[in-house]
């Protein structure tokens, strides 16, 4: 079994940047991929950063066909439900993803990424990520209750050994703006009915409302995932990054069809209180697949 990229997996870090990048016109691919497959954490301490890298399917199947995932496709056109609501696609080309114990290591590992990747990428978003309240996110409510433990996280997460892409995995990153005027006017008992859970302990509400958070993205119903969602932003605008890995593409976009109301009635009455900003579909190799082009 190919090894995934053990960022993924290491829980605890305390400040996060997520920077996508676009191909410079007339850059060729494989070089970009190899440039960033070298990208390393120079560290050996506890201070050190963990560093998670993908691609545009479509850029990394360009390079290496024989390790691509069947029919994977990038954020390539918003998703738009039935009564108009829309999610953004804002597909790049490569993601470098830095998860650290402190910003200031984050940060100039963050500038020599870029510098490292200034003759074939330009930087074309920057978020900076931070938890809040340990595990919450900012609507105040416990977030990630039904994540896997460590244990299981790869069964959710990771192509499974002998498939196409097998020890990869598909990422999807959103920023979700909050409206959090608007949120925080409401009282607990009704964020509860919106959500589907008690605020204070994550117990989920029963019977549970079927517009909510839980019932439209149930996944018993859609599919197991392993989330790294952060919260971002300022005082005036802010919201969490939802960072989600799957074996495959479906379940990830199935659940965004149900939060939408594309595959039912209504949508997820919390979509009433945050919007994604952002949308792109990344393939994370495993770390065999990124070492020949290293080398």
């Amino acid at each position: 079994m190919a090894t995934p990229q053990t960022g993924i997996f290491a829980l605890g870090t305390m400040s996060h940047a997520y920077l996508e990048f676009d191909i410079r016109p007339g850059a060729e691919a494989a070089a970009l991929v190899s440039c960033v497959a070298g990208l390393r954490e120079p560290r050996t301490t506890i201070g050190g950063v963990n560093l998670v890298t993908g691609f545009r399917p479509q850029l990394w199947a360009a390079v290496a066909p024989g390790m691509m995932p069947k029919g994977l496709t990038g954020f390539d056109a918003p998703m738009v439900g039935r009564d108009g609501y829309t999610l953004a696609a804002t597909q790049r080309d490569v993601v470098v993803w830095l998860a650290g114990a402190a910003y200031d290591v984050v940060f100039d590992l963050a500038r020599g990424i870029v510098a490292s990747l200034a003759s074939l990428a330009t930087l074309a978003d920057e978020t900076v990520g931070w938890p809040y309240h340990r595990d919450l996110d900012l609507t105040g409510f416990i977030d990630g209750t039904e994540n896997p433990s460590l244990a299981d996280a790869a069964a959710a997460a990771v192509i499974p050994a002998g498939a196409p892409g097998e020890g990869g995995s598909v990422l999807l990153l959103q920023r979700w703006e909050h409206d959090a005027a608007q949120w925080e006017g409401l009282p607990v008992p009704e964020q509860e009915q919106v959500i589907g859970r008690r605020k204070l302990t994550s117990e989920e509400l029963d019977p549970r409302p079927e517009t909510s958070h839980v019932a439209r993205t149930d996944q018993d119903r859609f599919g197991r995932i392993f989330r790294r969602n952060i919260g971002y932003g300022t005082l005036t605008s802010h919201g969490t990054i939802f960072v989600g890995f799957s074996q495959d593409r479906g379940r990830l976009e199935a659940m965004l069809e149900s939060m939408i109301g594309a595959t039912g009635p209504e949508r997820d009455r919390l979509t009433e209180f945050t919007h994604a900003r952002s949308g792109a579909y990344y393939f994370v190799p495993s770390s065999e697949a990124l070492a020949p082009f290293a080398s």
